[in-house]
């Protein structure tokens, strides 16, 4: 029923959001809005006869916005006033820290590769539905949070203080250390925090163990640091020997498909050429001046 609500939408020309029976309607001005809330209204009333939470509804500016988990703020550019990108909710992160939490938490009987997988699994997914928003920083953040979690499992998993003792003299730490950091009377959240673990179960050892960071993944998959392909300009043709580039080509060839001539490969051409005439010249001038001296 609300597909008429989109068309609608669309024949008046806004931009909007919609998932089920949830929409939002995005405007320039405070007056637009106005106008456009109320005719929203009337036609949801009057035609489609569908009732409208007046409690849920309203007028807001876009830092006081969530939809779907997502949030808008400044993008704190000089020169960009009144221009916003799309961040993460802060119900969004808990939800996620809480997930996070609940698979490191150190007392679950789970082997480390199981935990790893698991992991995998929820950032994985978390980080494909909000790849679209400008979240580097906090995942940069919480994925060393989640790095010392992991450490805090195997503290916990060595349990004896001999066997951590031996585990940490096996993974580079000297006796004196290994000995005395075994037998410390600090908490395991403290030890996980603590240079001693953090040189020694380092982020490569993780990798190699599957752990895969959401800094990772985010910038394998974010569209903002990976361009898609078909918007790429770099287009390589092979024409008789030579690759033919349409990113140096200028607009007066356009119309000459087969002499769109990468000019990076003309000047390399160019300066070879004159290369090797310089060379010939120098060579002819050096053997005339030996037969001259030797004769």
């Amino acid at each position: 029923m609300l597909h008429e609500l989109d068309r609608w939408l669309e024949k008046k020309g806004m931009r909007y959001i919609r998932y089920a029976d949830d929409f939002s309607i995005y405007t320039k001005t405070k007056t637009t809005a106005r106008s456009i809330g109320n005719q929203a209204y009337k036609f949801l009333r009057d035609k489609l006869k569908l009732p409208i939470n007046r409690e849920k509804s309203g007028i807001r500016r876009p830092v006081n916005f969530i939809t779907l988990g997502f949030g808008f703020v400044p993008t704190y550019v000089k020169g960009e006033k009144g221009k916003y990108q799309l961040v993460v909710a802060e119900k969004s992160w808990k939800k996620l820290k809480q997930k996070l939490k609940r698979i490191t938490r150190k007392t679950i009987p789970m082997s480390f590769d199981e935990r790893i997988q698991k992991l995998n699994e929820v950032q994985r997914g978390w980080v494909d539905n909000y790849r679209l928003a400008s979240i580097y920083n906090k995942l940069n953040e919480l994925d060393g949070w989640i790095r010392n979690r992991l450490r805090y499992c195997i503290w916990h998993h060595w349990k004896k203080p001999e066997r951590k003792r031996k585990n940490l003299i096996r993974l580079g730490v000297d006796q004196g250390d290994a000995y005395a950091w075994s037998r410390t009377r600090k908490g395991g959240w403290a030890v996980a925090q603590s240079p001693i673990l953090g040189t020694t179960i380092t982020l490569e050892r993780l990798k190699k163990r599957g752990y895969v960071s959401l800094l990772d993944i985010y910038k394998r998959i974010s569209p903002k640091l990976n361009e898609p392909l078909y918007t790429r300009s770099i287009q390589p043709v092979p024409l008789s020997g030579i690759q033919w580039c349409e990113r140096c080509t200028s607009g007066l060839l356009a119309h000459w498909p087969s002499t769109q001539l990468c000019f990076r490969a003309i000047y390399s051409y160019v300066y070879l050429f004159l290369l090797i005439i310089f060379l010939i010249s120098f060579f002819e001038t050096f053997t005339f001046n030996f037969l001259i001296v030797s004769s």
